[in-house]
């Protein structure tokens, strides 16, 4: 299969680090139950968020704070798709310098996906396009996600589109969805972007 043709794709430089996912896939099941625990120093900001101001960038990356914030069905489904559509999603988020913004659906969003099933009974294809759905680029803190009034429009890496709500409500194609605004998972700051944790896992067209 060809390998998904995102900005920049790096060469793996930290297999101590990658070996962390592998470590992590043999201990995680889609269908462990998610008690909401998010350590704070997986994300912690020094400062809070001011209008017009950009949120300081983190010393994690992106996959690593997914490791180390307890998000293993993210984790899962990046690894999955990797395995089966070479897409190197997990290099990406994990050594890349570009910039994004992920909004992350939780282990309780994905189990309420897939019921009594794993994520790799989906297919990995539309698994790939639903996780693309979730990530824009760039550094997108929350006064360039959620509106004052009206509805923000989000391009995705898929390239389609949902809108945001000044309530931090996502109206995507398939389904609705909320950002944690006030639950402390908002702005998690990484290294090379920004997570807005979300309750829902949403969909695209397919």
């Amino acid at each position: 299969m060809k390998k998904l043709n995102l900005k920049k794709m790096l060469d793996l430089r930290s297999l101590a680090i990658a070996g962390i996912f592998v470590l992590a896939i043999t201990a995680i099941s889609c269908n462990k139950e998610d008690d909401g625990y998010i350590p704070e120093t997986a994300f912690e900001q020094e400062a809070e968020l001011k209008t017009g101001k950009a949120v300081k960038k983190g010393e994690l990356s992106i996959a690593e704070i997914a490791i180390a914030a307890g998000f293993d069905s993210l984790v899962v489904a990046l690894t999955y798709v990797d395995m089966y559509e070479e897409t190197e999603l997990v290099e990406l988020f994990l050594n890349g310098t570009d910039q994004y913004t992920v909004f992350a659906p939780t282990n309780t969003a994905f189990q309420n996906l897939v019921g009594d099933g794993q994520i790799a009974d989906l297919p990995s294809e539309v698994v790939l396009q639903v996780l693309l759905y979730h990530v824009t680029d760039g550094r997108r803190a929350a006064n360039s996600v959620v509106p004052k009034k009206g509805y923000r429009t989000i391009e995705s890496l898929l390239e389609q589109k949902f809108m945001v709500s000044p309530t931090g409500m996502i109206k995507a194609f398939g389904n609705d969805a909320q950002i944690d605004v006030a639950g402390g998972n908002f702005n998690i700051s990484a290294s090379n972007g920004i997570i807005h944790v979300i309750d829902t896992v949403i969909l695209p067209e397919l």
